[in-house]
């Protein structure tokens, strides 16, 4: 019994086992001490987000890397096949390959990060975390009008990245250009009104024009880009039915409903004040009637 013992405690493939089990419970100790006693302090949330996961990632590359050196005396007899083992596996995993790959790409190269409004994939909605495979968002519109969330959690295979195009609504620059169209009646004050539309539209959002131009400008400094208006803008075209003013205005990605919401009870409120200066147009129809017909029914034999 005591030989036996002795055999299994000194045989080598239990040695080998033995120190790879040793070493990846160091190593994870290593890692979660880290992420408690730094990581876990930093302020920024996307600071502190991206660290864990390097982290956590660098757990699995040392584990890899351990057993790699433990059994690598056992390795060269297995080269080709392993190459061969290999190959079909890549083939097998391309999805899950090329979804690491993106995570690589969104990690390092800047295509979004948590807290981020993007579409990816064709849905639309907030980066709630970023993990090796796939990218997890909280969806906003569907079924539910305007910007804001309908409850549906979505996870995107981040091969999306090299697939589709990534639009981000909250990046370099997290202000979005949006327009209402006011329509008008002809004969109104024209001049009046895009004066009034104007003010309305500074008191609303005019806070936003120096921040949106300073953030536009060191776009612009790194990227080639027209200089933008960033101030609010009153255009109008005339059709065959009124004349349509239209609002044009730089407003926070999270609040385009509500503040055209905003906006549209001012531009109500103020226009009423006005006595019949300015009207608002609607669509009529007029009916015409039908000219009398008169039927003799009267036939002479």
């Amino acid at each position: 019994m005591e030989d036996q013992l002795k055999k299994i405690l000194f045989d080598p493939t239990v040695g080998k086992l033995v120190t790879i089990l040793i070493g990846i419970i160091i190593i994870w100790l290593v890692i979660k001490a880290i992420q408690r006693n730094f990581i876990s302090k930093l302020k920024d949330n996307n600071s502190r987000y991206k660290t864990k996961k390097i982290s956590t990632f660098a757990g699995y590359l040392f584990s890899i890397i351990l057993i790699t050196i433990v059994y690598s005396n056992k390795l060269g007899g297995f080269t080709i096949a392993l190459g061969v083992a290999g190959a079909g596996i890549a083939f097998a995993l391309q999805e899950v390959i090329a979804s690491f790959a993106g995570w690589l790409a969104i990690l390092f190269g800047g295509f979004y990060k948590t807290g981020d409004r993007v579409q990816l994939g064709g849905i639309k909605g907030d980066v709630m975390g970023i993990g090796v495979l796939r990218t997890t968002v909280m969806e906003i519109g569907q079924w539910v009008d305007g910007d804001l969330y309908n409850g549906r959690i979505v996870l995107i295979a981040n091969s999306f990245v090299f697939k589709e195009p990534v639009f981000n609504y909250s990046g370099d620059f997290p202000f979005l250009w949006d327009e209402i169209k006011i329509p008008i009646q002809f004969g109104s004050n024209y001049e009046k009104a895009k004066i009034l539309f104007i003010e309305i539209a500074k008191k609303t959002v005019g806070d936003l024009t120096a921040i949106s131009q300073e953030k536009w400008n060191t776009l612009q400094k790194n990227y080639l880009l027209e200089n933008a208006q960033t101030a609010p803008m009153v255009t109008l075209i005339a059709n065959d039915n009124w004349v349509e003013f239209t609002l044009r205005y730089v407003v926070n990605f999270r609040k385009r409903r509500i503040t055209k919401s905003e906006l549209f009870t001012q531009i109500l409120t103020e226009v009423e004040k006005t006595n019949g200066d300015i009207k608002f147009a609607s669509a009529t129809f007029h009916l015409v009637e039908a000219p009398e017909l008169k039927v003799n029914l009267s036939k002479k034999i």
